[in-house]
């Protein structure tokens, strides 16, 4: 028996030994685990990234995300199933491990922790891009550089700082997010503000039609569309620390769909109807653009600051993140024995620590190429998110043909439609990595994840040779610390 056979038999029936064992703090509550998940839907790939998208498709975004949605909701569903089956910090990587091998577990916890640090690197720019709306004469990197250091700060803390802080960001996204929408539907609806001679649900199709430049140019914009995606899967991340994931996980999965018709595709939809897809260009959020447009007083300015926030939310939960996933590589031998530590408030310090190292990668980007510093990281961090939803995919299919042969229990949360919609999903991440080889521009990311898995493999082959039994599994006597 494996050790992550061992594993699910201590979780299997709801328990919790596997997660117990791991040294965390259980400091997530409910509230705060649904607004981890919702502000994970709601990051600055909406409320950045969208301009540029907006400036490729025009209103046929709407259906771009819509599509997107769809898609991440059964990345979702497959994974709040694996996560019923056996709730681990680390997941991800765990059931790559479990599934498909010790290499591919590996892989994929290494590249999720890439992931987030490239996103950091992205929330830290585009933040800094949002403070010279105020302070045009202060350096992007300034800016960055002081944001990485405070939320490094909250980090060490407690998971219960770190869960706090970001439910009250996500509080400020939900917010402003449906504000947003009401006063947009009542300007449609009275014709009031400066906006309102121009604002008309026909804008959706009176400028080209509602693909305004072709069904293809709308196909180029998935690839920034699941960008903004990036994050959802953060909730599978908390299973070690939430008070009660039998309960928790379902509930903020389940949310998922309403989220994404309210927050992307109710937002995008009313956003281009108040004001014509024209009018928005990449670099500025249509979010500010609006409001601008509208004339509400001091309106640019608020949207400006909860964008801000939806940036700092996902720096935070970056470092979160990849605090953790260093702390299961290193916990399966895939990555220096030191990560395993926790500290005395039963955090990943050290992890959390080499991580925001690496973020400030993004600092010294936004002082070499500011106006190119986002579009790079960004496409990176697509590239490595594909590749973790896939391997939560694949895990999924196989840990329910598993099921079928009565190899495994049966998770308290299945999958509607079993691996249908899996097989779905995973053809559709196939066809967007197609679209990104086939962009001149975005087609980059894909050299460099060639040549960070060429650095894993070499990686992997040094750690079998000097340590031919560590890289099998975790270790079920994981050291408590703190």
């Amino acid at each position: 028996m494996t050790s992550a056979q061992v594993d699910t038999e201590k979780t299997s029936g709801g328990t919790s030994g596997q997660t117990s064992e791991e040294g965390y703090e259980r400091g997530l509550g409910s509230r705060q685990v649904q607004m981890i998940a919702i502000g994970g839907a709601i990051g600055v790939g909406l409320f950045l990234g969208a301009g540029a998208n907006i400036a490729k498709a025009g209103p046929s975004l709407i259906l771009m995300y819509a599509l997107a949605g769809a898609i991440v909701f059964f990345i979702m569903r497959a994974l709040g199933e694996l996560l019923l089956y056996r709730p681990v910090s680390g997941s991800f990587a765990e059931y790559s491990r479990e599934f498909l091998g010790p290499f591919f577990g590996y892989f994929t916890g290494w590249t999720y922790w890439l992931m987030w640090v490239v996103t950091g690197m992205a929330e830290l720019t585009a933040a800094a891009i949002y403070v010279h709306y105020w302070f045009p004469d202060i350096p992007q990197w300034v800016t960055a550089l002081v944001f990485l250091v405070i939320l490094f700060g909250v980090n060490l803390i407690s998971v219960k700082v770190f869960g706090e802080l970001e439910f009250w960001f996500s509080m400020v996204k939900v917010t402003a997010l449906i504000g947003m929408i009401v006063i947009g539907l009542g300007v449609l609806t009275f014709g009031f503000s400066s906006a309102g001679d121009t604002a008309a649900v026909s804008n959706l199709w009176a400028f080209d039609g509602f693909f305004p430049k072709g069904v293809g140019s709308s196909l180029m914009t998935l690839q920034g569309v699941m960008f903004a995606y990036l994050a959802v899967e953060l909730v599978g991340v908390t299973a070690g620390e939430s008070e009660d994931p039998e309960k928790t996980l379902p509930k903020a999965i389940n949310t998922l769909p309403w989220r994404i018709a309210l927050f992307y595709v109710g937002a995008l939809t009313v956003i281009l109807c108040v004001v014509k897809w024209t009018e928005f260009a990449p670099g500025v959020s249509p979010f500010v653009a609006a409001f601008a447009k509208i004339g509400i007083p001091a309106g640019a300015a608020i949207v400006n600051f909860v964008v801000l926030t939806a940036a700092l939310s996902s720096c935070n939960s970056g470092m979160y993140s990849t605090g953790r996933m260093l702390r299961n590589l290193a916990d399966s031998g895939e990555a220096p024995a030191a990560f395993k530590k926790l500290s005395a408030t039963k955090t990943p310090a050290f992890g959390i620590t080499v991580s925001v190292l690496f973020m400030g990668i993004g600092v010294v980007l936004n002082y070499i190429v500011p106006d190119k510093a986002f579009g790079y990281v960004t496409s990176v961090a697509t590239a490595a998110g594909i590749w973790t939803w896939l391997m939560i995919l694949i895990s999924h299919v196989l840990y329910r043909r598993a099921v079928v042969a009565g190899r495994l229990p049966v998770s308290s949360f299945p999958a509607p439609g079993g691996a249908v919609c899996s097989w779905i999903a995973i053809a559709f991440l196939l066809f967007v990595t197609c679209l990104i080889a086939y962009d001149r521009d975005s087609r980059v990311c894909l050299y460099v994840m060639a040549g960070w898995a060429a650095a894993l493999a070499v990686g992997w082959t040094i750690l079998k040779n000097r340590t031919p039994a560590a890289p099998t599994g975790p270790d079920p006597e994981l050291e408590k610390v703190g």
